[in-house]
């Protein structure tokens, strides 16, 4: 089927910390292999992998040595080839992360730029300037700290992330025909589609004058609302990179059937047609959902949205609720409700509580409305991507010692933001030494996990993990026209109903509500089927 993709259930690996096979406290391929009957219980679609490549780790991964190769640290091609066969044999397709915006400064095109010296052929291929006067501008990157590194001969270079992120010249041909390599080593070796990093990104001018770091700011939050298409970046979201996409949909439709992309875009909700566009990517992340509270209005308010954005692409929507890069959401809907006008505001209230170790949060309501919003997310016409261990009910680790921590955030804001280990800590598989995930893993699982081990919730009914395999079990059997109409509810009730029958009701306050006629299929709160319960979520089928 080549249109497979447009309402699959897609599983999120970070493979470093899923499973270790070899004992040495890393996730590894051949971790992946041996949970293949677990991720085929859960009755998943698809996975998507992390970066597996080359890394010094600097960023999680995301600073690509080699985009065509396996980390020895975590295996071999030939272990990537057993993993992607036991996979397929399970019904399950592969998807991997492409990282395109930026390499690893050990990557070999950047260390002959180095060696090579300013002027030369091998600089141009990343953004290098000179400047006598300090950076050429004042701009900070994601991650703190400048975006410019200055190298031995004086030259500086940009870096969008960490001075170990080197940004690729996306004018060069050789950037361009070095990727669709990429794209078309991955495909050769069975993978089905690719995740985009950063895909609005990529593609910039940086002629003089570039604005100072106020300005480009106050663009960058510019940008990020609708009716801004007119609104030239130097840096994000310019128009110029779907030429880029569309020559990738040549290769893509190289293959039978063809492969699927989808872009991890931080845009205006009016600009993911662009790169959901069926000549281009094809399917676009809709984060919107992602930073709603838990709010009837703002939930219908944005699927309405994002279904519109969806259809006007051709595409269909991708919902999220966790992934590598935020606070898991089950410690999320136990946070008091944030003031949200854009990502940043979000992502600066959400460290605030980082900084608090979530003293005083709703743990209990939280995991409550984790599964109750997912039965809703799960209920909805297009994709659904699940983060690992979100099907465990798990929480954010907030208690990691300084010491012990890897996201570069930390460091290069001094602790100041805490940055996004918590919600990368090794899965627990079992309640013994390391909690069954191998050697000591690579970052420090708390005591809590135990709780949460998939070996005590696979003996619990009504665990988180069981209500998951119910859950997309019941999707397959259920699924149907990408399509739903709301049906009328009372004030923090969502309902809506799918072609076939199949409705589905979220309360979203801390009342039990009236359950509508019909046959009940699913409730995300034990022991309840006469209401739909406070802070749940029930399926029905008319």
């Amino acid at each position: 089927m080549s249109d497979w993709w447009r309402q699959a259930v897609v599983y999120q690996i970070y493979p470093r910390s899923f499973a270790d096979a070899n004992g040495d406290g890393i996730g590894d391929l051949k971790g992946i292999t041996s949970r293949v009957p677990y991720l085929k219980q859960l009755n998943v679609d698809a996975v998507w992998l992390s970066p597996f490549y080359p890394s010094a780790l600097k960023d999680g991964g995301y600073d690509v040595a080699d985009y065509r190769d396996v980390d020895p640290k975590i295996g071999t091609l030939a272990d990537f080839d057993e993993m992607i066969a036991a996979l397929k044999a399970a019904n399950i397709r592969v998807i991997v992360d492409i990282v395109p915006n930026h390499c690893s400064d050990d990557h070999e095109w950047f260390r002959a730029a180095l060696k090579a010296g300013r002027g030369s052929p091998e600089r141009e291929r990343f953004i290098f300037r000179d400047s006598d006067n300090g950076p050429p501008t004042d701009w900070v990157s994601v991650f703190g700290g400048p975006s410019w590194t200055q190298v031995e001969d004086g030259q500086w270079y940009y870096h969008m992330f960490d001075t170990s992120q080197p940004d690729f010249d996306w004018s060069h041909p050789d950037v361009r025909a070095d990727f669709l390599k990429t794209l078309r080593f991955w495909g050769e070796r069975g993978v089905s589609g690719f995740r985009i990093d950063v895909a609005h990104g990529l593609v910039k001018d940086m002629s003089d004058p570039l604005p100072n770091w106020e300005t480009l700011t106050d663009m960058t939050n510019r940008k990020l609302r609708n009716g801004q298409a007119k609104l030239v970046h130097p840096i994000l979201d310019r128009d110029e990179v779907h030429d880029v996409y569309r020559e990738w949909r040549q290769v893509f439709n190289e293959f039978d059937p063809p492969l699927t992309a989808v872009a991890e875009c931080w845009v205006a909700p009016d600009r993911k047609p662009l790169y959901a566009s069926a000549d281009g990517l094809g399917q676009a992340f809709s984060f919107d959902i992602l930073v709603c509270n838990f709010d009837a209005d703002e939930y219908k308010k944005c699927i309405d949205e994002s279904l519109r954005d969806s259809a006007a692409a051709g595409s269909s929507t991708t919902w999220v609720l966790s992934n590598h890069d935020v606070v898991r959401h089950a410690t999320r809907f136990g946070m008091p409700k944030l003031e949200l006008q854009n990502l940043h505001q979000f992502q600066r209230q959400c460290n605030d509580w980082l900084v608090s170790k979530f003293e005083g949060i709703d743990e209990v309501n939280g995991l409550k409305k984790a599964r109750a919003a997912t039965l809703m997310l799960l209920g909805l016409p297009g994709s659904t991507y699940l983060y690992q261990g979100e099907e465990l009910g798990l929480a954010e680790v907030a208690d990691i010692p300084p010491s012990e921590r890897q996201d570069p955030t930390f460091f290069r804001t001094n602790g100041a933001e805490v940055g996004r280990d918590g919600c990368r800590v090794p899965l627990p598989w079992a309640e013994g030494d390391n909690f069954g995930f191998g050697g000591m893993a690579h970052l420090p699982q708390p005591e809590w996990f135990g709780k949460f081990a998939v070996s005590k919730e696979d003996r619990e009914a009504d665990s988180t993990l069981n209500l998951y395999r119910k859950a997309l079990a019941l999707r397959r059997e259920l699924q149907t026209a990408e399509e739903l109409a709301w049906v009328e509810s009372a004030s923090g009730v969502l309902h809506y109903r799918r072609p076939n029958g199949w409705e589905v009701v979220l309360n979203m306050t801390d009342k039990p509500v009236s359950l509508p006629k019909g046959k009940v299929l699913l409730v995300s709160e034990a022991g309840v089927h006469d209401a739909v319960p406070a802070f749940g979520a029930v399926w029905l089928q008319a």
